[in-house]
């Protein structure tokens, strides 16, 4: 795309101030005249070629342009006969120049904000400024408009008009047809005219559409009144604060593209999401904040950078005020939609507005998604991301998994509530549910190479942190080769209990006959666990049976502080109650001696405690051990049942999930 700039009239209502230049070159703000105003906005959206005509003063314009030393290829043409013709001659004078690219075309003394712009450029079809909201103007001109189209263009026109701007965006083969009778009108004699008069003899093969740019900033400067009018608002137009929203570690083009046009709104500021906000929203982030922060601050056209600590904007722009916030439209709908709601209300609180552009989708940016999430997924960045959850979170919350299916639920389940995003931060493999999901008793009956075979299932299709249930841990010299194996495969904590023998489920109680192991026996085991391992970011959690087995409170603290200082980064404490009251008095005594030791707790029994209230006494790690296990076979057993009651599959397809939503959940890598 070319622009046509004219500037080869008079400008003589100007009085003084086109007394040593032509009228483009006047000053509208402290740093532009109209036309550097101009040829900045046309370098800024990528127009790179210029085409100017001139009249009076033509070589102070010449080296105007010149000297202001921007990117574009400038072509000028002298109308001779400039103080005895209108711009239609001057357009005729450079139609050489004219005839092989799309046209936006402007007077040389138009005044736009980007906006108008945008909206022009944005058109799919040729199309000149309009208002619907301006009065019609006594003297300048008007746009007739008829099933959507611009039928007639002058200064004459009143009825089923809107106020109209010379900017226009001209595709290739209206303009020709445009300007094919321009040049009959010249060669005619009929150059004092408007061109706008040989548009309205052509209008039903030159298909220029309207587009209403309503009070935006679009104005000619023909007065000094003018002058004044239009710079104030022109101020005002500099003045506006933009915000938007990134949670990105990565910039690519697309992010840059969208930065380049919100700074064209105004004077950009910039949230980025906190850590906990980008590891609630989508994944645990590589680079931390203030790198992240670092990083989107050193862009260009970034005024600002504030941090952004929900998913919801409320806070930042109650406290901002921004005139615009600026998005990508990917919200529209889906899971942020009730976000892009939100931004809507709260800007109509005070006046702002939502500026929304096309969401980039080229294909590379999701191979740099694919990339960033491989990342991810390597074992020596997952293993040691279950510490960092707990040290930016305080509690972290954690699912069972048994199977690659079950670790995509897992990992990518996510709900919106409040303005914020709540998804599980980490994976729980139990040996219950990995026993069960084989068919087999709970009895350690699974050798380690085959729950080791899970981890690698799961591991392979997900990225979150993942919690090992160890059991008992097996023998002192097994335990030392099970916490190097979880180590290196990238597994963040292996869980073991304070018993020995033939393992029975915890759950039983004292049901059945269970034996819990010597205080220096399962220290001495810990601390092997640990000169074992190689890592700091491996993490060993003691889990204490005392309160399943009713051995008292005291036990169970006496336990705790040992192996606490035997080494362990954890302690669970396990009740089978459904009050959780002993729970809570644990962990109150013991936070009375450790403030720093992360407690894990597994509420399957006392699962009327919300994370909230875990977290507010103490609580950091909270783990749904088999609720998928325990909804999953009811759900088939029901399934089944219902197909051989009815001797067919279809009273049972009301149940089932589609297997193309199933497949939506499996990568495609």
């Amino acid at each position: 795309m070319k622009a046509l700039i004219l500037n080869s009239g008079l400008g003589h209502r100007m009085g003084v101030l086109t007394s040593e230049h032509p009228k483009c070159m006047t000053e509208v703000s402290p740093a532009d005249t109209i036309l550097s105003r101009q040829l900045k906005q046309c370098a800024d959206y990528g127009i790179s070629e210029v085409v100017m005509t001139t009249g009076y003063y033509d070589k102070v314009l010449v080296d105007y342009c010149n000297f202001l030393h921007l990117p574009l290829k400038f072509t000028f043409v002298n109308n001779p006969l400039y103080d005895k013709t209108n711009y239609i001659y001057s357009i005729w004078c450079a139609q050489e120049y004219l005839r092989d690219d799309d046209i936006l075309l402007m007077h040389g003394d138009l005044v736009f904000e980007n906006r108008v712009l945008d909206a022009v450029l944005g058109s799919e079809s040729s199309c000149m400024a309009v208002s619907s909201t301006l009065p019609l103007p006594e003297k300048d001109f008007k746009a007739v408009i008829k099933d959507g189209r611009i039928e007639k263009v002058g200064i004459e026109f009143f009825d089923s008009a809107m106020a109209a701007q010379p900017l226009y965006k001209l595709l290739k083969a209206d303009w020709l047809v445009w300007l094919d009778n321009i040049g009959r009108f010249c060669d005619a004699g009929t150059r004092q005219c408007y061109a706008e008069n040989a548009f309205n003899e052509v209008s039903g093969k030159c298909i220029i559409r309207p587009v209403d740019v309503q009070d935006m900033l679009c104005s000619e400067i023909d007065t000094p009144q003018d002058l004044e009018t239009v710079s104030a608002r022109l101020a005002q137009v500099s003045s506006r604060n933009v915000y938007m929203c990134f949670s990105t570690e990565y910039i690519h083009s697309g992010h840059i593209a969208i930065i380049k046009k919100a700074k064209r709104l105004g004077r950009l500021t910039i949230g980025v999401l906190s850590d906990e906000a980008v590891a609630s929203f989508k994944r645990f982030p590589l680079m931390p904040f203030e790198e992240r922060k670092a990083l989107v601050a050193n862009i260009a056209g970034v005024a600002n950078v504030v941090e952004q600590k929900t998913l919801s904007y409320a806070d930042n722009l109650r406290a901002l005020k921004p005139d615009f916030v600026v998005h990508g439209d990917d919200w529209v709908n889906g899971f942020q939609k009730p976000i892009r709601e939100e931004v809507i209300a709260v800007l109509a609180e005070y006046g702002g507005q939502l500026v929304e552009y096309p969401y980039s989708s080229d294909p590379k940016y999701k191979e740099l998604d694919k990339m960033h999430r491989a990342e991810l997924a390597m074992p020596d960045l997952r293993r040691g991301r279950l510490r960092k959850l707990l040290n930016m979170k305080g509690l972290v919350t954690a699912i069972e998994a048994h199977s690659g299916i079950t670790g995509l639920i897992a990992e990518k389940t996510t709900v919106l509530q409040d303005g914020k995003t709540y998804q599980f931060d980490a994976m729980w493999i139990s040996s219950l549910c990995d026993s069960t999901a084989k068919g087999k008793p709970d009895i350690e009956l699974v050798d380690m190479t085959s729950r080791f075979r899970t981890i690698d299932d799961i591991m392979e299709v997900t990225t979150k942190p993942i919690i090992f249930d160890g059991d008992t841990g097996g023998l002192t010299e097994h335990f030392i080769y099970t916490v190097r194996s979880l180590e290196r495969m990238g597994v963040s904590m292996v869980i073991i209990e304070d018993k020995t023998g033939l393992k029975k489920n915890s759950l039983f109680g004292t049901e059945v006959e269970q034996t819990q192991d010597s205080i220096e026996n399962f220290c001495a085991k810990i601390a092997a666990g640990k000169k074992a391992q190689k890592t700091h970011d491996f993490m060993i959690c003691a889990r204490i049976e005392s309160l399943i087995l009713e051995r008292g409170m005291d036990d169970a603290l006496t336990r705790a502080f040992a192996f606490v200082g035997a080494g362990a980064d954890a302690i669970m404490i396990h009740s089978r109650k459904k009050d959780p009251a002993e729970i809570f008095e644990f962990v109150q005594k013991f936070r009375e001696q450790d403030k720093v030791t992360p407690i894990v707790v597994v509420p399957t029994s006392f699962n009327t405690v919300t994370e909230d209230e875990f977290k507010a006494r103490g609580v950091n790690i909270v783990i749904y051990a088999n609720q998928l296990t325990r909804t999953g076979f009811p759900a088939m057993q029901d399934a089944a049942r219902t197909i051989l009651e009815h001797h067919r599959a279809k009273e049972c397809d009301d149940k089932c999930m589609s297997i193309k939503d199933i497949i939506t959940l499996i990568p495609e890598e």
